[in-house]
This record gives structure tokens, C-alpha cells and sequence, in this order.
């Protein structure tokens, strides 16, 4: 239950007037709650339980776009429920930031950046193809790839029935017999970046995504997550 406020303040916080006319307007007798009018200053309010009318008409807060970088780690599901019981993403969060849901998808065994929101305007932007907004995996990949196989994706492999659109890949060090390496591609497609490795022979070890556009997870560390800022939010966009 949300924790009672002052009458004035949640008027305020509706985007109805200033604290000092919002006092002006109980004062006049225009503000009821739960169809009672009130003039008392100090009376107080639990947001989402009483029902508060300005001159008859219902008044609500209006609700704060919040966004959250996240590195996910291993073991989460990137769904609101599960029936299988695993812990989902959202449960990471801890600041009480209402009601959340991730940008995208990663696999169960899939770490790294994901985007955190209430805001389903900036979601489906990031999420639509139109807007082409690349994302960075660092992929652990059996054995090392040879360039004319990392050319090929590069330049798109017909998967699933289509042709992947162009990616950038690159090898990043050699981990003993296996590779890490590294792959830009602005498609969602399911478990694209595994099958796309799988594709040329090279099925992937261990997957992680390291950045949404130019927002990368810099030194986050894994588990953890921040709140991000509207300059921040841009660099999505890059």
C-alpha cells in the first residue's frame, strides 16, 4: 500500500496546481475525497486507495518515466511471471520503481545489459527494426573462426528462411583453444547471435551483451544496475 501523503502535495503532484493554490482550492470546498468534501489542510491521502475529485473530476498522479541499466546475470528469465518458478529480472531491482518490464530479451544463460523501463513509447522504439538500434555481444565461441567465416557474417548468412542483415564482428582475444569474440548486429531475431556462430560452425560457449547502441554496461558489475539519465538514454540512439 503507498504511504499517505498531504492532500496538497498529491494535488501538486497530479500537475493540478502549486502546493500554495492547491491549498486555495480546499479551502473553496473543490476537492472531495471519496465523494466527501474536504477543507481541513493537514488532512492526508494513500494514493491508489482514496478516490480525490477537483470540481467533480478525478485526479491521479501522473506516473514517472523511470529507466534502469541492468547487467543481468545467469539464471534469469526476461518475462513479468514465470510458471516454472525462476526468478525474473525485474526481482533485481530493489528501489520500489512500480511496475517494470525489460527492453527485449536475453536467455536463461545469457548475461549483460538490459534495459529496465515503465515507459513503452522509448521500448518499442528501441525494439523496432526501423529504427536499426545496434547491440554489442561479446560471444566465447568454440575454436577461432577464420576470416572468410567472419566474413560471411559479416556480409549475412540465410537463416531460419531470411537473410541476417550485415554485422560487424571482430575476435577480441583468444581464451586457450576457443575465442572471444565480438558481434554488432540491430536485428532481435531469437537466440540470433548463437545460431548465427552455430551457422559457421562455431556454437557459442558463453554470451553476453555488452551495450544498446552506444550505452554500453562500462563497469557494472554483474548482478548490479543504475538509473539512467536522458543524455545517457541518447546514446541508445547513436
Amino acid at each position: 500500500m503507498s504511504t499517505p501523503i498531504r492532500l496538497q502535495k498529491y494535488i501538486a503532484q497530479c500537475g493540478i496546481a502549486s502546493r500554495r493554490k492547491a491549498e486555495e482550492f480546499i479551502g473553496a470546498g473543490r476537492i472531495a475525497i471519496d465523494g466527501v468534501i474536504v477543507r481541513e489542510m493537514g488532512t492526508s491521502v494513500i494514493p491508489g486507495k482514496n478516490k480525490i475529485t477537483f470540481d467533480g473530476k478525478l485526479i491521479k498522479l501522473e506516473e514517472q518515466l523511470v529507466y534502469y541499466l541492468l547487467n543481468k546475470p545467469k539464471g534469469y528469465v526476461t518475462t513479468l511471471s514465470d510458471p516454472q518458478g525462476r526468478p525474473i529480472v525485474t526481482s533485481l531491482i530493489k528501489e520500489d520503481a512500480g511496475r517494470l518490464f525489460p527492453v527485449g530479451r536475453l536467455d536463461l544463460d545469457t548475461e549483460g545489459a538490459l534495459i529496465l523501463t515503465n515507459d513503452g513509447k522509448l521500448a518499442q522504439k528501441i525494439q523496432h527494426p526501423s529504427h536499426g538500434i545496434d547491440k554489442t555481444y561479446e560471444a566465447l565461441v568454440k575454436g577461432c573462426p577464420k576470416k572468410d567465416k567472419i566474413e560471411l557474417l559479416e556480409r549475412g548468412i540465410y537463416l531460419e528462411g531470411k537473410m541476417t542483415s550485415p554485422a560487424v564482428v571482430s575476435v577480441v582475444t583468444k581464451a586457450g583453444t576457443n575465442c572471444l569474440m565480438q558481434i554488432t548486429i540491430h536485428e532481435g531475431r531469437k537466440r540470433q547471435v548463437k545460431k548465427m556462430f552455430g551457422f559457421i560452425g562455431h556454437p557459442v560457449l558463453h554470451l553476453k551483451r555488452t551495450a544498446y547502441g552506444k550505452l554500453s554496461l562500462g563497469r557494472l558489475a554483474l548482478g548490479d544496475y543504475r538509473q539512467l539519465n536522458p543524455s545517457e538514454l541518447n546514446k541508445i540512439f547513436l
